[in-house]
């Protein structure tokens, strides 16, 4: 008799390396290498929030996209930190969506 767990087949690989960073009043949004696109309330980061939009443009990649960096700011957010789905940044699911997402651009990585 054949099992579905001796036919598995692999799904997709994931990362949580960023490729591409877009950050409003609203939203940090972190497009993944693996095609994901995750967007968090920048409230959960009250130094991006009270930034201009000049200090959260100017960012970078560090560790190959594990992290993303804002030397204005002395700013930075581990990538896979934000996957993490446990804690009290959740009571923040229910904020305005904003347009982060729409002004992702790509960022060197270091």
């Amino acid at each position: 008799m054949n099992t579905s767990a001796r036919n598995v087949s692999s799904g997709p690989k994931l990362s949580a390396r960023a490729v591409h960073v877009g950050v409003d009043d609203v939203l940090l949004a972190v497009q993944l290498e693996d095609g994901r696109l995750l967007s968090v309330p920048i409230a959960w980061f009250p130094r991006l929030e009270a930034a201009t939009q000049e200090q959260r443009d100017n960012l970078r990649l560090i560790g190959r996209g594990v992290g993303i960096h804002w030397p204005d700011l002395d700013e930075d957010i581990s990538v896979p930190n934000l996957l993490i789905t446990e804690g009290e940044l959740l009571t923040y699911r229910n904020e305005p969506r904003g347009k982060a997402a729409d002004v992702g651009h790509s960022v060197e990585s270091e």
